[in-house]
């Protein structure tokens, strides 16, 4: 994928048009014609990008299966690109996730399940999905390898160092942020700036960010965009504003290597250690050896 270790990438960010399949099929089959233009190897999409965000108790009718006719226009329509997007997902024994998948050359090359369902605040995911159990990462080419974190999954840092030890050189960090999600004080637009560039520079992984534009038509929801690409010094290339947009940015290899030499936090994450004290931690608040989940 990537030329000596550079890989150009995308972020679309797109309106949400919850519930609206075929809006956002021909949004997302807009944006990937945009980046295949501009050689883009990697493009993201927002959390639930295709069905929508708020789909609330519609998600039984809204929920797709990986086959579905829609999941195979976008993967054909990729191409030799790697294109990554959100839906809800209908899976085995009628389980629902918010899920986000990656397709290239026609076929499914990947699938995450969220694993922190945000149910907080003004956020009622827990309600409608079920929990992810694993997390694992993907290849693009010999030196990058994806990892993904569903918007809240990145808030639970254990989570995001998991994504680490796993070999991630590059998050994809793709969001439904509101302004309003969470309420009182708390800044969406300013946590998400302040989490990104820090889990880039202390890890020295670049990261791509996508959140929806700003809805052109009032519909009750604040979405910020806010999309960005940062690099593994913890610099951010490129960021959107509250518009529909595509950004794009080229990404070396080499400055990972140089970024993780010089801080070298996943070097030092000394594994044994925590897991040895997760353990200790667990038969000391009494739970039983069968139930712990390390």
């Amino acid at each position: 994928m990537g030329r000596d270790g550079k890989l150009r990438v995308g972020v679309a960010q797109i309106p949400s048009r919850a519930g609206e399949l075929q809006v956002n099929l021909v949004a997302h089959l807009e944006l990937i014609r945009r980046a295949q233009e501009d050689g883009v190897g990697l493009l993201l999409f927002p959390e639930l990008s295709l069905t929508g965000y708020d789909v609330g108790p519609r998600t039984p009718e809204i929920a797709l299966r990986r086959d579905a006719p829609e999941i195979a226009e976008l993967a054909a329509a990729s191409g030799s690109m790697t294109t990554v997007f959100g839906f809800v997902e209908e899976a085995v024994a009628a389980q629902f996730h918010n899920a986000a998948i990656a397709v290239h050359a026609g076929e499914t090359v990947f699938l995450h399940r969220k694993l922190n369902l945000a149910t907080y605040g003004n956020l009622e995911e827990g309600k409608h999905f079920a929990e992810g159990r694993y997390f694992e990462t993907f290849a693009l080419d010999a030196r990058w390898r994806a990892g993904l974190l569903i918007c809240a999954d990145s808030w639970n840092p254990a989570l995001t160092h998991l994504a680490m030890v796993h070999g991630t050189t590059l998050l994809l960090v793709p969001i439904a942020s509101a302004e309003s999600a969470v309420g009182g004080d708390f800044s969406n637009p300013e946590g998400w700036e302040l989490a990104m560039r820090f889990y880039a520079m202390i890890y020295g992984v670049p990261i791509l960010m996508a959140n929806f534009a700003r809805p052109g038509t009032p519909d009750g929801a604040d979405w910020w965009g806010g999309s960005r690409i940062v690099d593994p010094f913890g610099r951010t290339l490129s960021v959107a504003s509250d518009e529909e947009t595509l950004l794009v940015a080229e990404l070396d290899y080499a400055a990972v290597k140089q970024a993780r030499y010089r801080l070298p936090t996943l070097r030092d994450s000394n594994l044994d250690l925590v897991l040895r004290e997760l353990n200790r931690l667990s038969w000391q608040i009494g739970i039983p050896p069968e139930s712990r989940r390390v």
